[in-house]
């Protein structure tokens, strides 16, 4: 019973708190903060159990590395390259590096300096993702970088963590956690507690690639949804215990799990299934990070600890505003972006109780460093608030505007008017088919409008605008957009909730169309490989080609590129660009060298004192392909 009144206690605690901090526009994790003031330091209803609940609760944080884990496509890695690379790593390694010599310059050791440098140097995912995702900023240029230089921090807090028990070592500390270092294989000898971490991690691997999706078939054959919920918390918590009886983080297992589990087609179940358990355990968790303030030392040293919090806020701050300019966000999005994430992490709670257990950090600084870590998540919401009222007002940014209000459905959807979507409206409009089309730059919108094409102003990923537009009536849907990332999640989302529509997609290249298929569309069509392949005839013509030739040349060249397609796409799917799909590449250029070369020589063959070589008859259909047809089937 006692059990089911402190739960009822916590419970109650954000129920009331969280909907009134959100009306508020603080943010649900100001909210569960908040509650845990009320119920711990300011009415005493909670007490010393709030450390054994907040140690409980830190599964959220694993939970949360596995949904991280889950979005992490080879594919998308490799489009997020640049941000998540130079973006995130550079905000990383730079606040590390300067907040080393703040500590430094404070007479800290150089593990302790080095440990409170990482550990401040991240921002709070929770937070930040959530909050950009209340007020429609996520999609926004400044929310997908944060995004970027969040997914960034969220990977690094899994080498943090295996290098905090090294940093303890000949330091002569002997913490909790240093002890725990090596869990159920204490007393082997050191070469088979390796031998039973690397079977551990290779198993974990194995097992996700070869007998997950097997054994989720079978379950979700069953059609019982809560067996399937309890299969995906087994995979979490198994994998957990595991690597905590071999001595690793739980949080690198379930990681990599994830990673594993990204390209399986149960990916969304599993994020659906773990989400809300995830979002309670975090909320307990940002609960017992509230009732666990010590009051009485924050108002002992008031000036210290709100100083270093301000600080702190302060440096991330300029280092984020002179990393964002270097990658060219200007204006209010970079001060969106630097201001989103100048707030230290609640990795950071799970962190330093760590580098306590390891004996890097004395108790005294922990205390300290937690509230600094509190005070600066506190003030996140009003940075929002300020960048609301004052700076995005301000700003010579193009003003946002709400979405227009659509008063008709068609038999098609097309998002995106821009060159490519303009003219696949066009050519359905003229042929008598009633078209709904959407585009977000109002420009574009005044301007078609003007023509005399009817545009809806709207973010095309909303899914309220898609319904209001006919997505679930339209019989086809047109992807559009030139956005690569917002194409993909608009076709994924469209094939997921909108089954009964055939969906046609604009690629940037081929990587985009194995991603466009990967996510539901039905056919895929490379923007520019018509034009470009029309315009290599001209080039042939013009440098003396006789026209027939020259249109053989070019389909020939068409031909190739899609039996290029259809064999690099299996190597792609398995391992992204590696070395395999290197060689396929390879190989294939080099037979696209000879059979260019054979045509040559069969021109010179046929090349007599005729003027003109008339098409067979078999050739009759010879430049009346549609970019439709490049790709279909593929």
């Amino acid at each position: 019973m006692e059990f089911l009144s402190d739960a009822s206690l916590y419970l109650l605690a954000a129920v009331v708190a969280v909907p009134i901090a959100k009306r508020l526009g603080l943010g649900s994790v100001l909210g569960y903060l908040l509650a845990g003031i009320v119920i711990g330091p300011v009415l005493g209803l909670v007490g010393a159990e709030t450390k054994e609940v907040k140690h409980f609760a830190e599964f959220g944080v694993v939970m949360m590395l596995f949904l991280v884990g889950l979005e992490l496509r080879p594919a998308m890695l490799w489009r997020m390259r640049t941000k998540l690379l130079g973006l995130g790593g550079l905000q990383v390694v730079g606040t590390t590096l300067l907040l080393f010599g703040v500590a430094l310059a404070f007479e800290l050791p150089w593990r302790s300096a080095l440990a409170v440098a990482m550990v401040l140097a991240l921002s709070s995912t929770a937070i930040v993702l959530q909050t950009l995702e209340e007020k429609g900023w996520m999609k926004a240029p400044a929310g997908q970088s944060a995004f970027s230089v969040l997914l960034f921090q969220d990977i690094a807090v899994i080498p943090m963590l295996a290098l905090m028990p090294l940093l303890a070592v000949g330091s002569g500390a002997h913490g909790e956690a240093a002890g725990h270092h090596g869990g159920g294989l204490e007393g082997l000898p050191a070469w088979l507690q390796t031998l039973a971490i690397l079977g551990v991690i290779a198993a974990i691997i194995l097992a996700g690639r070869f007998l997950m999706r097997p054994t989720f078939r079978f379950i979700a054959e069953s059609r019982l949804r809560e067996i399937f919920t309890a299969a995906a918390l087994l995979l979490v918590v198994g994998i957990a215990l595991a690597m905590d009886r071999v001595g690793l983080s739980p949080a690198l297992g379930t990681f990599l799990a994830g990673v594993v589990l990204s390209g399986s087609e149960y990916r969304h179940e599993l994020e659906s299934d773990i989400a809300p358990f995830k979002g309670l355990l975090l909320g307990l968790f940002f609960i017992s990070v509230g009732a666990g303030i010590d009051f009485e030392l924050l108002f002992g040293q008031p000036v210290r600890i709100f100083g270093a919090a301000l600080a702190l806020m302060v440096v991330k701050l300029v280092i984020l505003l002179l990393l964002a300019r270097s990658f060219g966000l200007r204006g209010k999005v970079r001060w969106l972006f630097a201001l989103a994430l100048a707030q230290a992490g609640e990795f950071a709670f799970v962190l330093f109780g760590f580098a306590e257990g390891a004996g890097v950090l004395a108790p005294a600084v922990t205390q300290i460093l937690t509230l600094v870590v509190a005070i600066t998540m506190l003030l996140t919401p009003l940075l929002f608030i300020l960048y609301e009222k004052l700076i995005a007002p301000r700003s010579d940014d193009e003003t946002e505007r709400d979405a227009d209000e659509i008063d008709e459905q068609g038999t098609a959807v097309v998002t995106g008017v821009g060159r490519f979507g303009e003219v696949v409206s066009r050519m359905l409009i003229t042929n008598g088919y009633r078209v709904v089309v959407l585009d977000h730059d109002p420009a574009l919108i005044d301007l078609w409008r003007q023509i005399g094409l009817k545009t809806y102003y709207g973010d095309a990923t909303r899914p309220d605008l898609l319904h209001a537009a006919g997505a679930d009536e339209a019989r086809l849907f047109v992807a559009a957009l030139d956005d690569r990332e917002r194409q993909t999640l608009l076709v994924e989302h469209v094939a997921r909730h909108h089954p009964n529509c055939r969906i046609i997609a604009r690629a940037v290249d081929r990587h985009h169309v194995y991603e466009l298929e990967q996510a539901g569309a039905h056919q895929v069509v490379q923007e520019l490989f018509e034009a470009a392949t029309s315009a290599g005839r001209l080039a042939l013509i013009e440098l003396g080609t006789h026209p027939f030739k020259a249109e053989r040349q070019a389909r020939s060249f068409r031909q190739h590129d899609r039996g290029m397609l259809e064999s690099l796409r299996e190597r792609w799917l398995e391992g992204g660009v590696d070395r395999s799909y290197i060689d396929v590449a390879r190989a294939r250029a080099g037979e696209l060298f000879d059979l260019m070369k054979a045509d040559r020589a069969a021109e010179r063959h046929d090349s007599t004192e005729r003027g003109w070589v008339p098409p067979p008859k078999d050739d009759a259909r010879l430049g009346i392909e549609t970019p439709d047809q490049e790709v279909e089937g593929a």
